[in-house]
């Protein structure tokens, strides 16, 4: 009966004598009623049975109240009542060595999981260091008589009876560690704090690393960035074409292997920042702020010096082997030029300073004024070469050709030889002039001879030196033009023989005067060093070159066939590779903005889209071989494609950049979505009705298109009749504001414009635009959550101490605070208090750590 009235809080009426097991019923249903009424389910269970002391039903009422009363309460985790008592007492007795809880009965046998218990919260009871394993009855009566002693908990067992029975009774043993289980209910809650600031401290701790992992991005990007431009922007030209194509070589392997690694760096880097400022966004931590010279724009900005460094050294690079080409050729015409003119000169001066006149006869006279005059017309005809020659000197000079001292010395030896020979030759006309008034008699037929002679031997050097001459074209039609020039000069070779046997036949018809008039000319021609024996040797000359430049100028017409075979191959690849990167450039940004599932299912199928954008590298491998073949081949215009090599990479740079960063922009969404507990239905609502206003599919929404889209939302900004235009001025935004909770003034609509457009750069992107609409709602945790937390471990003190961070939090996050942890400098502290206060805060970026 007292019992019951403890039960019902009621005071029970005595039964009188005769009516007593009436009234006990009575007595004993209102107890059960009351137990009813706290949600106890009595099955089978009747006031009768008890009153008439039936044992098993009324052990079973007893266990009942138990398992209500004292054991029902207990919640770990979320699990049922005795899965939540037994979680508890593993995690509390984990550190204890012999000691493994896993049930009600035998794992407590040894008594050491009750000395473990009684430890872990009062270190001061027990010296569990000198407890032993094989002495199970000392074990359990000491623990029994600390509970009692200390704990107020009753000895509910016997031990004698736990070891002599090989397993002791569940209920029994759940019921008496139950009692630990709310003596201990206190450390409970600092088991909750625990918890709640180590998810804190592993997020700061994560962050950090990430930001650590930038920076050293950062700087290693940024370090090869500063090493790379200096060798880009090197200037220093070769004397050699085979120098110069290796350095083209080395511009393709940078361009092949060393760059792209370092663009994936690149777009790795901006992932990896945009992550970052997602999960600080979340967590409710300050946005992270790179150190000096190590933003985002600062690396764009280092790139974009990069690229136009790049593109700087190959037009460099190309416009020197261009020069170097072009010089290479000057020089070999130079050194013809030279060679035959001074060829041409040889014994020139000698010829004009001899003084034969003075003993010669008249008609000798005569003869040597007219050989000088056929002289002179040669040196006339040859004055052409010589300005030539002035001229492609000039020009290998104009150019920076690495051996210009030496061109230029024999240039102006050239040039004062040949002043030399016009001195010397107007000295001899006036002599020769002088005595021609003695001389009478002159071989007509000699001169003319000399005359017609000149003008050949002349017109065959010039066509042996055009035959002979080097020659360098580009395209298919500059050949062409070459081959039509010769083929011209050919049709003139049969005019050319006739006038080389008049010629020859004037020298006959001189042989035949000569023999016929007994002439004393010593067998040779006085006007004339060309005799028709070289005539003929230099016509033969002529006859056999004509062959060898139809050979070259052939093999120069194949040489610009293949050349031109090699631009339509690479065009026919560029013409699909460039509109194809230029779709999938198009596809991304459409995929980016249209809604198909779920975003993991957005983020799926953007991972297939990238493996395919990857698969199709080797067709820009194939087109980069191609275009090797263009370069070595010196080809340096197309006209069959408007893409070069250059718009191909930046363009396939960008695709792989652009899928990636669409790629995380989801993965943000994800994280975003996730975070604040925004529905998948919900981010299909937003994503529909920000699309809708983004018309022109850039991804961002302006003012207008922003306002128009919360309208969309639902938000009420007013029943005005005369607002059809689904568009809002600034009052209507800031009435919309208004009705979604927002009261404000002035000032608190910049505050708002300036979350959701921080830059002012009049545009709103998706992702702000998400954390607008879930910032309100968010649950995140805050400073003073954290700081009430540390507030449990320390016993409501206002500092903590290392030894209690230590026993409360595990060991590497306890010596993470430990280590930021300000000394506490409160009225109240005492040796090695530390300030958890100033630290929680930090947390948040309200102070400095």
């Amino acid at each position: 009966m007292l019992l019951l009235e403890v039960i019902s809080g009621e005071r029970l009426a005595k039964p009188e004598r005769g009516k007593m097991r009436v009234h006990k019923i009575s007595n004993v249903n209102k107890a059960l009623d009351f137990i009813a009424s706290k949600g106890v389910k009595l099955v089978s269970i009747g006031a009768e049975e008890i009153v008439d002391g039936n044992v098993k039903m009324t052990l079973g009422m007893i266990w009942t109240i138990i398992l209500r009363f004292a054991i029902q309460d207990i919640s770990v985790e979320e699990t049922s009542a005795k899965e939540g008592l037994l979680l508890w007492c593993q995690r509390k007795t984990a550190p204890y060595k012999n000691v493994n809880i896993q049930n009600f009965h035998i794992s407590w046998k040894d008594g050491l999981g009750f000395c473990a218990l009684i430890h872990r919260h009062r270190p001061e009871l027990i010296d569990y260091g000198k407890l032993r394993k094989d002495d199970p009855l000392t074990n359990l009566n000491t623990a029994f008589d600390v509970a009692e002693k200390y704990l107020d908990i009753p000895k509910m067992l016997d031990a004698e009876d736990i070891v002599g029975t090989a397993r002791p009774d569940e209920k029994a043993i759940m019921t008496y560690v139950s009692s630990f289980y709310h003596a201990f209910s206190g450390a409970q809650k600092a088991e909750t704090a625990a918890n709640r600031i180590c998810k804190v401290l592993a997020v700061n701790q994560e962050n950090e690393q990430l930001m650590e992992d930038y920076e050293k991005l950062a700087s290693d990007l940024l370090e090869w960035i500063r090493r790379t431009i200096p060798w880009l922007e090197n200037r220093a030209p070769e004397n050699t074409m085979h120098a110069m194509q290796q350095k083209l070589e080395d511009f393709r392997d940078y361009r092949r292997l060393h760059k792209p690694p370092k663009v994936q760096e690149k777009c790795q880097l901006e992932i990896n920042f945009n992550t970052l400022q997602t999960k600080l966004r979340l967590s409710n931590r300050p946005a992270f702020m790179p150190s000096e010279g190590r933003m985002v724009s600062d690396i764009n900005n280092a790139w974009g010096c990069l690229e136009q460094a790049e593109k700087g050294y190959e037009e460099w690079l190309l416009n020197e082997i261009r020069r170097l080409e072009r010089l290479d050729h000057l020089a070999e015409k130079f050194r013809q030029k030279a060679s035959i003119h001074e060829a041409w000169t040889d014994g020139k001066e000698a010829m004009l300073r001899q003084k034969d006149y003075e003993t010669a006869t008249l008609s000798e006279i005569k003869a040597l004024l007219k050989k000088h005059e056929a002289f002179e017309s040669d040196l006339a005809a040859h004055q052409d070469r010589v300005e030539q020659i002035a001229a492609i000197a000039q020009e290998l000079n104009e150019l920076d050709y690495y051996d210009s001292p030496s061109v230029n010395a024999r240039c102006q030896k050239i040039c004062d030889q040949w002043d030399n020979l016009g001195a010397l030759t107007q000295k001899r006309r006036e002599a020769l002039e002088r005595t021609e008034k003695l001389l009478e008699t002159i071989d007509q037929l000699y001169l003319e001879y000399a005359k017609r002679a000149a003008p050949f031997n002349n017109w065959m050097e010039g066509a042996m030196e055009d035959l002979q001459d080097t020659f360098i074209v580009h395209t298919i039609e500059e050949i062409q033009g070459l081959t039509t020039a010769h083929e011209q000069f050919k049709a003139t070779l049969p005019d050319a023989d006739k006038e080389r046997l008049a010629i020859l036949g004037i020298h006959n018809e001189v042989s035949k005067i000569v023999q016929t008039y007994h002439v004393n000319m010593a067998g040779t021609n006085p006007y004339t060093t060309i005799s028709p024996q070289e005539i003929n040797n230099k016509w033969d000359h002529v006859r056999q070159l004509v062959p060898r430049r139809d050979q070259a100028l052939t093999e120069e017409h194949a040489r610009q066939q293949h050349n031109e075979r090699l631009r339509k191959q690479f065009a026919a690849q560029a013409n699909v590779i460039g509109p194809w990167i230029q779709t999938k450039m198009e596809e991304i940004g459409r995929i980016s903005i249209e809604m198909h599932g779920t975003l993991e299912d957005q983020l799926s199928h953007l991972r297939q889209y990238e493996k395919s954008i990857v698969n199709y590298k080797p067709k820009i491998d194939q087109l980069e071989g191609d275009h090797q073949l263009i370069q070595e081949a010196l080809i340096f215009d197309n006209k069959h494609t408007n893409y070069t090599m250059e718009h191909i990479r930046v363009g396939w740079e960008q695709l792989l950049t652009t899928i990636a960063r669409t790629i995380n922009e989801v993965e943000n969404q994800i994280l975003t979505r996730d975070a604040k507990g925004i529905s998948q239905e919900q981010m299909n609502e937003f994503r529909a009705s920000f699309n809708h206003f983004d018309r022109d599919h850039s991804g961002t929404l302006g003012p207008e298109e922003f306002k128009a889209c919360l309208i969309s939302l639902g938000y009420d900004i007013g029943n005005d009749p005369q607002k059809k235009t689904g568009m809002m001025d600034t009052d209507d935004f800031r009435a919309c504001l208004i009705s979604m909770g927002y009261n404000m003034g002035e000032a608190e609509f910049a505050r708002i414009m300036s979350i959701v457009d921080p830059n002012r750069l009049g545009v709103v992107t998706f992702q702000a635009f998400i954390d607008f609409m879930s910032r309100e709602t968010a649950d995140t945790d805050t400073a003073d959550q954290v700081m009430a937390s540390f507030k449990i471990l320390a016993g409501d003190k206002n500092y903590i101490t290392v030894d209690e961070l230590r026993r409360e939090l595990p060991p590497d996050q306890a010596e993470y605070c430990i280590a930021r942890m300000a000394p506490y400098t409160g009225p109240d502290a005492v040796p090695g208090a530390l300030d958890y206060m100033s630290f929680s805060t930090a947390l948040y970026g309200e102070s400095d750590l």
